[in-house]
């Protein structure tokens, strides 16, 4: 019944999508009965329809459930070529390396990249620029076309960029070339400050090489723990040196648009870096039981730098948490709705659920948010460790979860509204922060 409305409300190109156990295990690991339940599907869509097609996410096939034998018996329910599977981790966990090419169904291979629309530079471009190619190149290989699946969009530019062109290419492009001619593309005008920090950043923090499922893993937008993981894919001179080079180009380039919003996100990114930083010292002075390292790491934290980082982000239009809200409120039809919509978009990015089920998967780094989720949740994890240290007891994780969750809740429920439009100049704000901090950064690495 629903594929015949579907035919007759749209027409349909012959190809569905129908996921089984799509992150849900299956009753039994039978072969035999993980057969009959794909050729059942695969037959009620030619009930309907006898050119279909079936289209399946091959997200099932990373969990451990799924032996030789279970996927082989599950695809091959279905005729060959009667489906086609999306390798939806390709650029990072590709499947059909362990699949025999999907047992001889067509498959295409995707970029997932993001999860949650993080915001955060990242990429693997080595692996998009190589990946394809060497699919295609695999034994009996069944690979018929590329694509992205992305949890959110909206982030990473250059990445979907490349790998939109990578699908029309014969061969691995020479990617120095190539994002040199992007950046020119990119902000309308040859400058060597800018190919400079776009080569370093394809040198760094885009060219992940290694597996690392969920990627942004930074203090910063995470609840603050003392076991919280700083570790990096990348060399984080190279990024300093990518925001030095943005820096010096903005003088040529703060009227394009494009840059200024790239300005803000190296910025933002270093900024990033530095709250890691910041953390592991304030760490080091708890367990040192300086109490005066503590407090001065604390208030610089969260009286200057998330503050700063703050109005940065509150001056692009791209970056405001404004914006995400009044955006689900324009969506509804009554104030009630409006007011159950921007519940709801203010829950997602931060607990993702009424007990922080998903609590900071789809974490976001925008202007009024750093001020006002964030940063009180910092200065209620350094309150805390002040009150450890004076009373000499050990922090107690499980009952800062309990007060931070107060904080994570009241955030959601408030009825604070925030700016829709950009406050302040982005390129003094950002020049700004940059003599401020940039020398912290060299001391760092120094």
């Amino acid at each position: 019944m629903f594929q015949l409305e579907l035919i007759q409300e749209f027409g349909t190109d012959h190809v569905y999508s129908a996921d089984t156990f799509n992150e849900m295990t299956p009753r039994s690991s039978d072969p035999k009965y993980l057969s009959s339940i794909s050729n059942a599907v695969f037959k009620s869509m030619t009930q309907v329809d006898r050119s279909a097609i079936w289209l399946m996410q091959g997200w099932l096939f990373q969990s451990s459930f799924w032996r030789p034998a279970q996927v082989k018996a599950l695809l091959h329910g279905v005729p060959l070529g009667r489906m086609i599977i999306l390798d939806l981790f390709a650029d990072s966990r590709p499947a059909y390396l362990f699949t025999e090419s999907f047992y001889g169904q067509p498959f295409i291979w995707c970029m997932l990249h993001n999860f949650g629309g993080n915001t955060g530079m990242y990429g693997t471009v080595e692996t998009i620029n190589r990946g394809p190619f060497e699919a295609r190149a695999f034994p009996n290989s069944t690979m018929v076309g590329t694509g992205i699946t992305p949890e959110g969009i909206e982030q990473n530019d250059v990445v979907y960029e490349l790998m939109n062109e990578i699908g029309w290419c014969k061969e691995p492009l020479n990617l120095s070339k190539w994002v040199t001619s992007y950046a020119q593309r990119r902000y309308g005008k040859k400058n060597d400050g800018a190919v400079t920090a776009w080569l370093l950043l394809f040198q760094s923090v885009y060219n992940n090489t290694f597996y690392r499922q969920d990627h942004n893993k930074s203090p910063l937008v995470h609840r603050p723990s003392l076991k919280l993981d700083t570790s990096l894919w990348y060399n984080k001179s190279h990024l300093y040196e990518a925001w030095k080079h943005m820096q010096m180009a903005a003088s040529e380039l703060y009227s394009s648009e494009t840059f200024r919003y790239d300005l803000v996100d190296v910025t933002r990114q270093s900024v990033q870096l530095l709250t890691s930083e910041f953390y592991e010292d304030l760490k080091l002075a708890f367990f040192k039981h300086s109490l005066v390292g503590l407090q001065t790491l604390g208030n610089a934290l969260i009286h200057n730098l998330l503050p700063d980082l703050d109005d940065l982000l509150s001056s692009d239009k791209h970056f405001l948490l404004g914006h995400w809200l009044e955006t689900a409120r324009s969506l509804a039809a009554t104030e009630k709705d409006a007011n159950l919509y921007e519940f709801n978009a203010r829950n997602q990015i931060t607990l993702w659920g009424p007990n922080g089920n998903l609590l900071d998967y789809a974490n976001k780094q925008w202007g009024g948010l750093i001020n006002d989720y964030y940063a009180p949740r910092w200065e209620l994890f350094v309150s805390t460790l002040v009150i450890c240290l004076e009373m000499r007891v050990p922090f107690n994780q499980a009952h800062f979860n309990q007060i931070s969750y107060k904080v994570e809740q009241n955030f959601t429920i408030n009825k604070v509204k925030y700016p829709d439009k950009p406050l302040g100049n982005t390129i003094e704000i950002a020049k700004k922060m940059f003599l401020k901090y940039y020398p912290q950064a060299m001391k760092i690495i120094n």
